[in-house]
């Protein structure tokens, strides 16, 4: 299982890539099993959006998505949380 509390820090320090809200941004694991989550376990840290409380909360356990648009929801997040890590210099080579 992949750990990694400096990219944690590093994710909830950006803005949410749902919404855009700052402030309160969660480094919010992925939900699936393809990702390494599995009963009592979150997935890899590799596997981490930035999402504010409020968009964390509609993924994980809100009714306004079915399961498929979460899913894609997370998804689009983490592309973006991915691509902002690397743009603010917060992770690749020093």
């Amino acid at each position: 299982m992949y750990r990694n509390k400096p990219l944690l820090r590093a994710v909830a320090s950006l803005p949410c890539q749902l919404c855009g809200k700052e402030n309160e941004t969660q480094a919010a694991h992925a939900n699936w099993g393809e990702y390494g989550k599995g009963m009592g376990m979150k997935a890899h840290d590799c596997y981490v959006a930035a999402l504010c409380v409020s968009c964390h909360y509609n993924i994980d356990q809100g009714s306004k998505l079915d399961h498929i648009e979460r899913k894609e929801a997370w998804e689009a997040a983490w592309r973006k949380t991915i691509r902002e890590l690397f743009e603010q210099g917060l992770v690749g080579p020093k």
